[in-house]
């Protein structure tokens, strides 16, 4: 009987996905940044109440500011990123491109800096990953208008790296915590970006809509709580690079949850694209047999 572990991954790909339509939905009644701060104080709230029922690990202070500032990183700047870029006009297939770059920049970053070991079947993997994204967008990517500026495009970039960078800092600082209290430092590293921002270059745009109600309330409970405990559990027990090529696998689940949703099409060249993906993950993640045996 398979170890319900096994699963996690997917379910991880699953939740992952449903943030891009979650920002959809939110993003025409808030400005990004408002409306990150906000999510991220209400994500803190409800770890606070789980405190008093949990038996938490003492963290020490240094690696307090070490899980912060991988907030900062992979909540903050990222996420503040690719919202900011595409609320300005960044067409959605080459922001989804862009982050697609992720698990490559990842296994490079865990190579070079905490000596994460990179086989040439890992190295095809990835490379067959970029290349199924780089498919499964493509009929997206002829719709370049006054969006694509320099401006757009860096801060896309920046919320690549940023994620890259703290996905290995986190790895390599944030050891032997719980998931409670790192992922509370973490929210109140990424409170402590978003919100001087929103304050300072925001108008404090947020209109409370139905739409945004349930944005808010999805993005919160789905992907700040249940998504992020599974990605600190793969980061905690699997390779840094392994675990970026999940990543993979988002752009095609979010234009497979987009044609049912909202009636996007899903072509043909799209479906081969999600098909390569597929491949490239399970080439660059999946381990052999012996080895597995052998790690027990």
């Amino acid at each position: 009987m398979p170890s319900p572990t096994r699963f996690i991954p997917a379910l991880f790909v699953l939740l992952w996905a449903t943030g891009f339509i979650g920002a959809r939905y939110a993003m025409p009644w808030a400005e990004p940044f408002t409306f990150l701060w906000i999510r991220f104080a209400l994500s803190i709230g409800l770890l606070l109440l789980m405190v008093p029922f949990m038996k938490l690990k003492p963290m020490t202070p240094v690696t307090a500011l070490h899980a912060a500032f991988a907030g900062m990183l992979m909540h903050g700047i990222y996420l503040g990123g690719v919202f900011w870029a595409v609320r300005r006009g960044l067409p959605a297939g080459l922001a989804g491109l862009i982050v697609g770059l992720q698990p490559m920049l990842t296994a490079i970053i865990a190579g070079l800096f905490i000596g994460e070991h990179i086989t040439r079947r890992h190295w095809a993997g990835l490379a067959v990953g970029l290349l199924g994204v780089a498919i499964v967008l493509s009929p997206k990517l002829g719709d370049l208008n006054s969006g694509v500026t320099v401006a757009t495009v860096s801060a896309g970039l920046a919320a690549v790296f940023a994620m890259s960078i703290g996905t290995v800092w986190q790895k390599r600082f944030v050891k032997g915590t719980d998931l409670v209290t790192t992922t509370l430092c973490q929210y109140a590293g990424g409170m402590l970006m978003a919100l001087p921002i929103a304050f300072l270059f925001e108008t404090g745009h947020f209109v409370l809509t139905g739409e945004l109600i349930f944005a808010m309330v999805w993005l919160v409970l789905v992907l700040s709580i249940g998504a992020i405990f599974l990605l600190m559990v793969l980061i905690e027990h699997g390779e840094v690079a392994r675990v970026a090529s999940l990543f993979y696998l988002v752009p095609a689940v979010t234009a497979i949850m987009a044609f049912v949703l909202f009636g996007e099409t899903l072509t043909v060249v799209q479906m081969i694209g999600i098909a390569v993906t597929s491949f490239g993950v399970a080439l660059a993640t999946l381990q052999a047999r012996p080895a597995a045996r052998m790690a027990r």
